[in-house]
């Protein structure tokens, strides 16, 4: 078992905790530590390479109405909680199969109840990042496309209660409808679901593309009731540490991810010591997911980066990184 799976076990075992129908968890690693994930390819030697460690987290793409065995068999396989990033489609350009208003009408709600009820079964922590870098305009669940915004059915005002209406289904437990009637969504009608131990993880840029402020993260913020996470995607093709800090600063309260972060196209081991300098100094931050992508051989992918792979392995030496 996972070093963060097996010590939250150890505290629901020890303490008697127990999930809440309806409160935030947020099932970060034990105090003074920092839990190391990947996302992409379930194969993960580059970065075990990299960093000496087994990931906690597993993180993978899966999509409304589409399967979701194959993640939580991948991190299974792994030994780590799984993450799981929910999309409106398959990717960029896409057809979408659901807008962010019928989620939040319901249209996917059979597909909701399947999932929840395979996240209670794993017995441990799921963390769902939906809809991540959802002020993108590549992304169609965004509120802006590259020619401006979108029809009213991809607002962020329905994003807002897409999400509310996710978190509630996901978190589960016997009150469910009188959580939607409060937020004015319809019922689910399913009865009482099983508890499950989903944390849920809000993942904007720190600026919107394009950057104007009905897409700044402000506008996409569901409540803090809803968020269990704050988190954000950092690459090193664009290190916009300003922004980063910005962003850390206006939403403070919340442990804090980086629910992607990745070396892109060439080695940069000073990206890396930078990057990890801002970890150390910003004591919210819990998690880390590399994304090696789905390519080996891909711009994300550690095993072409080696300086980086070094300057990784240094700074995640010792006990504070979990994995």
């Amino acid at each position: 078992m996972g070093m963060l799976r097996r010590s939250l076990l150890v505290a629901v075992l020890l303490l008697g905790v127990a999930v809440p129908a309806a409160g935030a968890k947020t099932y970060a690693p034990p105090a003074g530590t920092i839990a190391l994930g990947v996302a992409g390819r379930s194969t993960v030697g580059d970065y075990v390479a990299a960093t000496g460690r087994k990931p906690s987290i597993f993180q993978t793409f899966i999509m409304f109405r589409g399967s979701v065995d194959y993640a939580f068999e991948r991190a299974r396989g792994l030994d780590a909680a799984p993450m799981l990033h929910i999309s409106t489609a398959d990717g960029p350009g896409t057809r979408e199969v659901v807008t962010p208003k019928g989620i939040a009408q319901g249209e996917v709600d059979g597909w909701l109840v399947g999932l929840q009820r395979r996240a209670a079964d794993v017995g441990g922590p799921v963390y769902v990042r939906l809809m991540g870098e959802m002020n993108g305009h590549w992304n169609q669940y965004s509120a802006y496309g590259p020619g401006g915004k979108r029809n009213e059915a991809h607002s962020t005002r329905w994003f807002r209660r897409a999400w509310r209406r996710v978190a509630i289904i996901l978190r589960g437990g016997p009150d469910v409808d009188a959580r939607l009637a409060a937020q004015h969504l319809p019922p689910l009608g399913e009865g009482e679901l099983p508890l499950a131990q989903v944390s849920m993880v809000w993942c904007p840029q720190v600026a919107g593309a394009p950057d104007v402020p009905g897409n700044a993260p402000r506008a996409y913020w569901p409540g803090a009731k809803w968020v269990d996470w704050v988190s954000t995607d950092f690459y090193s093709k664009f290190p916009n540490f300003a922004g980063l800090e910005r962003f850390y600063k206006a939403f403070p309260g919340k442990p804090f991810a980086f629910g992607e972060w990745a070396i892109w196209d060439r080695d940069d081991p000073p990206f890396v010591k930078r990057f990890f300098g801002w970890v150390r100094t910003h004591k919210r931050v819990k998690m880390l997911i590399y994304n090696q992508g789905h390519i080996k051989g891909g711009p994300f992918d550690l095993g072409r980066f080696p300086a980086s792979t070094r300057a990784i392995r240094s700074a995640t030496k010792g006990a504070r990184y979990d994995g």
